[in-house]
């Protein structure tokens, strides 16, 4: 096929790469513009403009689609049979939806109608799903609201964080999608009985609620690993967790509490003992090096 993609993060390159080894042919690739990052807040293209470039792939970096009547000339122009969207960032307008002659498809990470919107990775493993999948849908105008082509599910592991559910998903994305175009594309419309949305993440989507219950809060840690990160604060001093396990058991502490001298925390229900934390401007620490140089002393309190 002719095919425009359209994708920013380091989810969607296996996509592209898939695409192209497949024997596709990619008229154009469409990325979120280049962004400040670092400390010396230098211009940084994004993963998938670094493929694209690698691939000689031409690359478009628009940075917005609504009321941009040149860049719908460009994209109508190349008179692509259809549009793959995978994490792109953008919202795409309805003109640019109906461009291309099959119009857009979007490979989606999760099993839609559940968790719509931004971050379904993370929300599956915070609600505790015991699984979750990729969904190939045709776009529409809705939020994930579109017919879905293809699934396909994976099991989602005790120990899952969200780095490591977002590889998997992210392979499985590539597999599903090369195998759904080979096929004649038949859409079933989304129910929407059971549909959930999963918000944006921000910075803040990381702070630790002590007053939740052990097991839902050893979820939001790992679901946020790597970014945003779930943090909590000592001393007005950020710290952030990376890993933790949950300890059972009642203690009349207020939650938030540090129950003993290895970081053991109470809840709103049961404890979690922290087992890597980092200081700001260090590096992740496994808990007995982190108490090696710092001290957070027992019936201390962590916000």
């Amino acid at each position: 096929m002719r095919l425009i993609f359209m994708g920013t993060p380091a989810f969607s390159v296996p996509v592209l790469d898939a695409l192209q080894t497949a024997g596709h042919e990619i008229v154009a690739v469409y990325t979120q513009p280049p962004r400040p990052s670092g400390r010396g807040k230098k211009l940084q293209i994004s993963p998938v403009h670094q493929a694209a470039e690698t691939a000689n792939l031409v690359v478009r970096t628009p940075s917005k689609l609504r009321d941009n009547a040149e860049e719908l000339e460009i994209f109508s122009d190349v008179r692509a049979d259809a549009a793959i969207v995978v994490a792109y960032g953008i919202i795409l307008p309805p003109a640019f939806l109906t461009a291309p002659r099959l119009g857009c498809i979007n490979v989606h990470a999760s099993l839609l109608p559940r968790w719509r919107g931004a971050a379904p990775i993370q929300a599956a493993i915070m609600a505790g799903d015991p699984q979750t999948g990729i969904s190939i849908m045709q776009m529409d105008a809705g939020l994930d609201t579109g017919p879905v082509l293809s699934t396909a599910r994976i099991p989602i592991a005790s120990d899952e964080t969200g780095a490591t559910l977002h590889d998997k998903l992210s392979d499985l994305g590539a597999q599903l999608l090369i195998d759904t175009l080979r096929a004649p594309l038949r859409a079933t419309p989304q129910s929407e009985q059971g549909a959930t949305y999963a918000a944006r993440l921000t910075r803040e989507t990381g702070r630790i609620d002590w007053s939740l219950p052990a097991g839902t809060l050893e979820r939001h840690i790992r679901a946020l690993t790597p970014w945003p990160a779930s943090f909590t604060t000592y001393q007005d001093i950020v710290l952030k967790i990376g890993g933790a396990e949950i300890i059972k058991g009642a203690s009349s502490a207020r939650p938030g509490t540090v129950l003993d001298d290895a970081l053991t925390i109470k809840c709103g229900r049961d404890a979690l003992r922290l087992t890597h934390i980092q200081r700001p401007g260090k590096a992740m620490l496994a808990r007995d090096a982190f108490l090696r140089g710092w001290s957070v002393p027992r019936g201390s309190c962590v916000e």
